[in-house]
């Protein structure tokens, strides 16, 4: 059984015991979050599509952990101007472990 489900604005293909990881989101590290933006559901090989969601669908995760991405480099260069601009940043991530898709 998997589901397709939005969480803060990305979509995520979810499994009972699977861990991803998502833009920071509010809570506490061991905090309940219940997602019920469920875009499609599979079940034994039959499929429900929502329209834009499947009603009565529900996703729930517990925050393992909050964390940051790896670095990411943005360089900037133009060619023969002597124009060189290196910078970087680390994203902000939530670590969940989803616990339960119920229909």
């Amino acid at each position: 059984m998997y589901a397709i489900v939005d969480i803060a604005g990305q979509q995520f293909k979810v499994e009972k015991g699977q861990e991803v990881f998502v833009h920071r989101l509010e809570g506490d590290e061991g905090a309940k979050m219940n997602f019920e933006k469920v875009l499609l559901v599979e079940d034994k090989g039959k499929v429900q599509v929502g329209t834009p969601v499947v009603e009565g669908a529900k996703v729930s995760g517990k925050i393992v952990s909050h964390l940051k991405g790896d670095k990411v480099i943005v360089f900037k260069k133009k060619r023969r101007k002597g124009y060189q601009k290196s910078n970087g940043h680390r994203q902000y991530l939530s670590k969940v472990l989803i616990e339960k898709i119920t229909v």
